[in-house]
């Protein structure tokens, strides 16, 4: 291929490292990368891809733009709140560079279509926030023989590295053979996360791809990078391939991709919703909130900053943290109502209440989310 005068000039500060040159700058202008995930990582991934002159850049996204996203996820602006994130996506990565060949996959990756859609790109780079994808991504590069570019964040703390078993290198199983148990791990949407982090951590996936392209450098294969943006430090941890791996050992037992909702504990959904007898509605929270002769008390199990962005009146704080030692101060024996930001940390409140012999705790599905959507609209939402 040759570079026409536009792209020399616009690739000019490539083309005067020795290190790229017009040779280096062809390998990334004819390099294909499959970005999984259009939010906080793949935002800078995608957007430094498609400066660098990545000629064909794939997006796997099947959500829409919220405007909690806009904090970190800079594919995405305020006009573009309930739009696809895919489509855009794809129509800021062409304002940047219109030469960049953009493919959006508007669904999810599964493990039906994992295979085909990844076949088709050099290099995967994993964007994603869930634990299933990642353990899909992971096992559909390591069968189909390509580099699987990987970072995660959750508040203040970011991992990246390279899985490339055919390279050498350790695959993502070699580093968490299973998944932690769901909910022992908070989403960013639970737990937070720094808006410049992924910033940090989707460019140096983005460096480790152009590096890959290129064929130069030392690549985080075989090494797990770790930061930190409270201490501003980085330290490295040396990885290697498990031979007993299940799917990139000597013996591998998988030789297909699996049911990775399964696999990761996360329960199908019911073919018809059913009610859990644990679980209460916001309206009734409300009727207990109104009548007190109902003598049912609530309690909310968010944290003290999330108390801080809202909260409902008459309903004590006691976060899911301090319950264990703040439990005896509740009655045993009295109705009691837990919620939370949208229903997962108060179930856990309650399962531990039962435990204690709290035989009338009962989560409040949705959690004050689901209270601002149904009941008071002028509670804030995050």
């Amino acid at each position: 291929m040759q570079l026409s005068n536009d792209e020399i000039r616009r690739y000019s500060r490539h083309l005067i490292l020795p290190e790229v040159g017009m040779a280096g700058q062809k390998k990334i202008c004819s390099t294909s990368v499959l970005c999984v995930g259009a939010g906080g990582l793949g935002s800078p991934i995608a957007m430094y891809l498609a400066a660098a002159g990545v000629g064909k850049l794939g997006i796997v996204d099947f959500d829409t733009v919220d405007f909690s996203n806009l904090q970190r996820q800079l594919l995405h602006t305020t006009s573009d709140v309930g739009r696809s994130k895919a489509e855009s996506a794809k129509e800021t990565i062409l304002a940047l560079n219109p030469g960049v060949e953009v493919v959006i996959h508007n669904t999810r990756l599964s493990s039906e279509n994992a295979l085909e859609i990844i076949s088709k790109y050099d290099i995967v780079v994993d964007g994603t926030d869930n634990f299933p994808t990642r353990y899909l991504t992971n096992d559909a590069c390591v069968l189909l023989k390509k580099a699987n570019v990987y970072g995660s964040i959750f508040r203040f703390d970011g991992q990246a590295s390279v899985f490339a078993p055919h390279l050498g290198g350790p695959c993502y199983r070699c580093l968490y053979p299973e998944p932690p148990p769901p909910g022992m791990v908070p989403s960013c949407a639970e737990g937070g996360v720094l808006g410049v982090l992924p910033g940090i951590v989707g460019c140096i996936q983005a460096t480790e791809i152009l590096k890959l392209a290129l064929g130069k450098g030392s690549s985080l294969v075989g090494r797990l990078m770790l930061f930190n943006a409270l201490d501003m430090k980085f330290r490295e941890l040396k990885l290697r391939r498990d031979p007993k791996c299940p799917i990139c050992g000597d013996n591998p037992s998988i030789h297909g991709l699996i049911d990775y909702e399964q696999f990761c504990g996360i329960p199908a959904e019911p073919a018809v919703s059913t009610s859990n007898p644990d679980e209460v509605t916001v309206q009734e929270m409300k009727k207990a909130l109104d009548d007190p002769k109902l003598n049912i008390k609530v309690i909310d199990v968010r944290d003290q900053d999330e108390w801080d962005i809202c909260h409902v009146k008459g309903v004590q704080l006691m976060p899911l943290g301090a319950l264990p030692q703040n439990f005896t101060d509740l009655d045993p024996n009295q109705a009691l109502y837990v919620h939370c930001k949208s229903g997962i940390r108060s179930m856990k409140a309650v399962k531990f209440l039962k435990e204690q012999g709290f035989k009338y705790a009962k989560s409040v599905k949705g959690g004050i989310l689901a209270w601002a959507d149904e009941i008071d609209h002028s509670v804030a939402k995050y």
